[in-house]
């Protein structure tokens, strides 16, 4: 069994692993999408709250359908009611067969609804109830304009007893960033805290420089911006494209170099589209489309 994502001298690839995600559009009309990625894959789901229940089930149905595993967003304090949630849990899983989801707060200074944490969704029992056996939990390398850093890592810790409560296997996803060391240092400085879930590192797949700057902005990694700012001063460096390697090189090192370190892949966000990051992974030698197959379902990562 190719066992990719799992943690042992003999059975590691030489390439950290690595997700992707994609809109609910994407999914559901993208020629591309069909061989894009490797077989089991996971493939995230965005959730902007603007899609009904029946366009996130027909994404996540597409993306199982290709052999990849779906993994939809549900944002906390986008969702309106309980009934709701619980309808759409029980679609995705026994409509789009998913079992792994990516539980996020949403981002809004007042929710909308039945829920005002991430906490509270998965406090629900549904997880549990219609068979969710993974769930990906929001991290903020640094820091969220929305808490403190000592209200993010309680929240840390929470995530961590439910996974433990449940059975659950819980790992902590993060935003995208561009500075890889600080990356590096606040995944491995969980353990401090006494967390010791998996982490997941957010990074930007190739991209024009402007539009991530732009994306940077809308998403509040203000820290990072400012450092690929240093980095990107002239106007002839800005209408350039941004290649990811400076901010996965040195957290793939660190991950081949310490085969128990908490980082098991990074995820990206294409901002230069699917295609472009898709084709980035596989010339690196992070996917082969041909042969590559990730059992994420059966990992601990």
């Amino acid at each position: 069994m190719n066992t990719i994502g799992i943690d042992t001298a003999d059975s590691r690839p030489k390439h950290i692993p690595a997700s992707i995600e994609i809109s609910p559009k994407q999914a559901v009309e993208s020629p591309d999408l069909p061989g894009l990625f490797p077989q089991g894959v996971r493939v995230y789901i965005t959730d902007i709250g603007t899609d009904p229940t029946e366009t996130l089930v027909a994404a996540a149905r597409r993306v199982t359908d290709l052999g990849y595993t779906a993994v939809p967003h549900f944002a906390s304090r986008r969702l309106s009611t309980k009934a709701a949630l619980e309808d759409r849990i029980k679609a995705t899983t026994q409509e789009a067969g998913v079992h792994d989801i990516l539980v996020i707060g949403g981002g809004l200074e007042k929710h909308a609804g039945d829920f005002s944490s991430s906490m509270e969704v998965l406090e629900t029992g549904f997880l549990d109830k219609y068979g969710i056996t993974h769930v990906g939990v929001a991290g903020h390398p640094e820091g969220s304009p929305d808490f403190s850093e000592d209200v993010a890592v309680e929240a840390l810790r929470l995530k961590k007893g439910f996974g433990e409560r449940t059975g659950a296997k819980v790992r902590i996803v993060t935003q995208f960033g561009f500075d890889g060391e600080k990356f590096i240092k606040w995944a491995e400085g969980l353990r401090a805290h006494g967390i010791d879930m998996p982490v997941h590192l957010g990074v930007a797949g190739p991209a024009k420089i402007t539009t991530l700057v732009k994306y940077a902005a809308m998403c509040g990694v203000g820290n990072s911006l400012d450092f690929f700012k240093k980095r990107t001063r002239s106007l002839a460096t800005l209408a350039t494209s941004h290649s990811p390697e400076g901010v996965v090189g040195p957290i793939e090192k660190h991950w081949q170099d310490n085969p128990q370190t908490a980082i098991r892949q990074v995820h990206v966000f294409p901002f230069g589209g699917i295609k472009k990051s898709a084709e980035w992974l596989e010339e690196r030698g992070t996917w082969d489309i041909k042969t590559s197959l990730y059992p994420s379902m059966n990992s601990k990562s």
